[in-house]
């Protein structure tokens, strides 16, 4: 069964990744993890431990904003994981749906298109909270293409990492890309929206554990940037650095751009585009 408690799972996944040093706290002796312990949260943020213990357990789901300010504040949030410890505790009411049900959006505003043609061939694909390709531009086809991504109708993600074997052997960081992609679908209002629960439950049938367990043990709030290692066919092993960047809320779309981040991929990437065809579609709707 995929847990609902997704504001506990928030505050213990950052608890654990917060050092004492980082918190201005001694590290102490006989310290068996890293992270810091419930009763130094607690101090750090002036409440019970036993509050703390009951918030991350889901036994109390609605903490005012001034203990959610506290919290942040001893867990060291950024701004943008402020904001979503907030709408974590707007959608613990059982109806809340920030999207209000609405089926997920599809179309590409033409701006939008525009930006993805003049971007060429540097690789850039657009999504929504499916995680469905929407569009993209020929150098990510011609990364996509040859390691299948694009074959599904219409082709998704999530659905590719979870379910196509060929996404273990092109993602060489298979285990992140998968935790990525959990969070990237718990983003929103999650199982409360009935697509990406339908979605879910797909994958929970198709991938099993793999899966499940991911739901239970990542939080929310893929990594904006990072890099990925892909086995591409033709061009070798590249590493890519990525951007997310999200679109206004009413698109409820992502855009991910791909750029070197080595010299080797970079000549990798030069060498892939000079030997495909200039008339290429650039993005698929």
């Amino acid at each position: 069964m995929v847990s609902d408690n997704e504001l506990g799972l928030f505050l213990r996944v950052h608890r654990e990744a917060v050092t004492p040093a980082e918190a201005g706290l001694p590290a102490g002796p006989r310290r068996r993890a890293p992270g810091l312990r419930r009763s130094e949260v607690a101090a750090l943020a002036g409440v019970s431990v036993e509050y703390v213990t009951r918030l991350e357990q889901g036994r109390d789901r609605r903490p005012s904003p001034q203990v959610l300010s506290a919290l942040a504040d001893a867990l060291r949030l950024t701004s943008g994981e402020r904001a979503h410890l907030h709408r974590l505790t707007k959608a613990a009411d059982p109806g809340f749906n920030c999207r209000g049900g609405a089926a997920p959006a599809r179309v590409v505003r033409p701006t939008v298109q525009a930006l993805l043609d003049r971007l060429g061939p540097t690789p850039a694909v657009l999504l929504n909270q499916l995680s469905d390709i929407l569009a993209h531009t020929v150098g990510y086809e011609r990364l996509a293409r040859p390691i299948g991504l694009l074959d599904g109708t219409p082709p998704n993600l999530a659905r590719y990492v979870f379910t196509d074997s060929r996404a273990r052997s092109a993602y060489l960081d298979w285990d992140h890309v998968a935790d990525e992609q959990v969070a990237a679908l718990k983003q929103g209002p999650f199982r409360a929206d009935p697509y990406v629960a339908a979605l879910a439950d797909e994958l929970v049938l198709a991938a099993g554990d793999i899966f499940t367990q991911r739901t239970r043990t990542v939080p929310a709030m893929a990594k904006a940037s990072g890099v990925v290692r892909l086995a591409h066919p033709d061009a070798g092993t590249l590493r890519l650095a990525y951007e997310i960047l999200d679109l206004p809320a009413d698109d409820d779309q992502r855009l991910i751009v791909y750029l070197p981040a080595d010299a080797a991929t970079s000549a990798a990437l030069e060498r892939l585009n000079s030997r495909r065809s200039p008339g290429l579609r650039l993005a698929v709707g």
